[in-house]
């Protein structure tokens, strides 16, 4: 059977654009509305006094060359130059203060958008390939600021210009003028008529850029995987077709944006032949005088211009509102697990964990968890063991509030933790994966990561505890040497020892250890109980291990399947029931003397 293609799968936009998504970036340009209106300003008064040119041009013609006027052509000539270089001038200045709108803009927004999804959970990312919330993060946030800055203000701009130009032809002529606007129906049904095909088109091209990225991602991320299975042909495969669709998207696209600007620009060459015509013929041989006729001309290409413009902009807007919505739609994504209005800043844990009557599911259909209820006392070891999918690391992670119950209540130390800030919560929480993330930079920036302020006799404690010394011992530049994204030069255990020691570091009131020595060989791991006895001295802690042997010494032994704990005690007790756990314990030996 064929592998099911996600990555071609496209997301669902509406049908139309919804005018809410620009009402909501309008909070991140009123900030800025003083700066955009002196922009304005200085523009309006360069385009309107560069709309004295074609004046002063049939100044010339008509009255100054006939009659020989030597001194008024100097004069008109000087004209001109002042009034391009003033021209010259504000469009410069109008150019860099928006330029520095524009990046600010783009600032405010990736600041908030990165903000929201260090709020989202769990689940967010869980459901969406990581390369499609980055490129909303990163490309779709610089398409769009310059359409909320310099795009918005254009168009004010050029409507002024428009207003202004049509004064300036009434001046001049009301019949020529007139003509001009002859144009201006015809001109709304072209840009009407290829609305539509465009806004669709764009949307395809953003979603099949989308497609491509999150693939991309996804593929060097797993490069060793690949390799490991030989997969380069078949992911070599999948990505031409995912960059041919990207390709075919693109120039059917294009193809309409291509036609604004002809279209434009037939419409205004065939209006600009009837002034001629109408000046000459129509109206009678003489009634129209040339300058009057090349002042008119110069308008309308001045009366086009602005349109043209408009075309531009609007064209750059529709290819635009394809990503407004995305990264609009991104904010607006409900942060599932926060901060109850009333919640309260969580006092120094002392470690009383208890769950009452817990029920919870990830998706409302199926239960994880059913009327799950324990007690841990302060100082006391738990540990987790059970089959595959049984619930043990969901029962870890409501004690962090990482997701929120169905019914029931988690309490640590008599208060709710639904009823506490989640900051005061995480910051006495110790949690150590099976996954091991280290992050680009140091090993020092690593094991800071949850304590800044961390002095360098704590450090080389941690180090000391979890045996990671002597690893640093042997590295030439030891915690400063830099590690690559992910850890991608350390093997898997040396991960998980720098990890262990950036847990230890932080000094958790609370620590869960969750297949937190999986990758860690034998001899490394004996070495390393001791520390870890030491570290859990004191601490309520939770341990999930499938190596039963780890777990012997806690105090208490929870065997979790079908969504609740079928047996808890130590080990002695429940290996004295023979019970699940004594089968699963037993089963383990045998398999070790085998």
């Amino acid at each position: 059977m064929a592998q099911r293609n996600t990555y071609k799968e496209d997301e669902a936009y509406e049908e139309s654009f919804n005018i809410r998504q620009l009402l909501l970036a309008g909070q991140y340009i009123k900030k800025y509305l003083g700066k955009m209106s002196f922009a304005i300003l200085l523009s309006a008064l360069g385009g309107a006094a560069a709309l004295i040119s074609p004046l002063i041009t049939e100044r010339a013609l008509d009255k100054a060359i006939p009659n020989g006027d030597k001194k008024e052509l100097f004069i008109l000539v000087g004209l001109m130059v002042g009034i391009f270089v003033i021209s010259v001038l504000f469009t410069t200045i109008r150019s860099k203060l928006m330029v520095k709108v524009s990046q600010d803009i783009i600032y405010d927004i990736r600041k908030d958008l990165f903000a929201h999804l260090q709020k989202l959970g769990f689940q967010y990312y869980d459901d969406r390939p990581h390369g499609k919330i980055l490129i909303r993060v990163v490309n779709y946030v610089n398409s769009v600021s310059d359409m909320l800055s310099n795009g918005l203000i254009n168009v004010i701009l050029e409507f002024i210009n428009l207003i202004f130009i049509v004064i300036f032809m009434f001046i001049v002529d009301v019949q020529l003028s007139l003509v001009v606007l002859c144009g201006v129906p015809v001109l709304a049904v072209f840009l009407l008529w290829i609305k539509n095909m465009q806004r669709k088109a764009w949307r395809a091209v953003s979603n099949k850029n989308s497609n491509l990225n999150a693939y991309l991602q996804e593929n060097i991320v797993g490069a060793r995987i690949t390799q490991i299975f030989a997969r380069e042909d078949e992911n070599a495969k999948i990505f031409h077709d995912l960059t041919l669709d990207c390709r075919r998207t693109w120039m059917w696209a294009v193809r309409y944006s291509n036609m604004v600007w002809p279209g434009i620009d037939t419409i205004s060459v065939i209006i600009r032949a009837t002034i001629f015509i109408a000046g000459l013929v129509l109206f009678g041989e003489g009634a129209k005088t040339i300058g009057t006729i090349v002042a008119i001309s110069g308008y309308a290409s001045r009366f086009w211009q602005p349109i043209m413009n408009l075309g531009n902009i609007f064209n750059n807007f529709i290819n635009n509102v394809a990503y407004l919505e995305r990264i609009f739609e991104t904010m607006n994504e409900k942060v599932e697990v926060s901060d109850a209005p009333d919640a309260v800043t969580m006092p120094e844990i002392k470690g009383k964990v208890e769950f009452k009557n817990v029920h919870f599911s990830y998706d409302d259909k199926k239960e994880i968890l059913h009327d799950v209820s324990f007690t841990a006392e302060p100082g006391e070891s738990i540990a987790l063991v059970g089959p595959t999918g049984a619930g043990k690391s969901t029962i870890v992670n409501l004690i962090s509030r990482f997701y929120d119950l169905n019914s029931g209540e988690v309490l640590i130390d008599g208060m709710d933790v639904s009823k506490v800030t989640l900051k005061s919560l995480r910051s006495q929480m110790g949690i150590m994966l099976q996954d091991s993330f280290i992050f680009s930079g140091t090993i020092e920036d690593n094991l800071r990561y949850g304590k800044l302020d961390a002095t360098e006799e704590e450090i080389k404690k941690a180090c000391d505890t979890v045996r990671l010394s002597g690893f640093l011992d042997s590295m030439e530049k030891g915690l400063k040497t830099e590690v690559k994204e992910r850890g991608s030069t350390l093997s898997q255990g040396q991960k998980q020892l720098i990890a262990f020691a950036r847990t230890i570091l932080s000094d958790p009131k609370i620590l869960v250890l969750d297949e937190a020595t999986s990758s860690i060989d034998v001899q490394t791991e004996k070495a390393l109980q001791e520390g870890l006895n030491a570290m859990l001295k004191g601490r309520t802690s939770f341990i999930i291990a499938h190596r039963l042997s780890t777990i012997r010494n806690c105090d208490k032994i929870m065997y979790i399947d079908d969504g609740g704990i079928k047996e808890c005690g130590s080990h002695d007790e429940l290996m004295e029931k023979k019970g699940a756990y004594y089968r699963l314990y037993t089963a383990q030996l045998q398999d070790i003397s085998a």
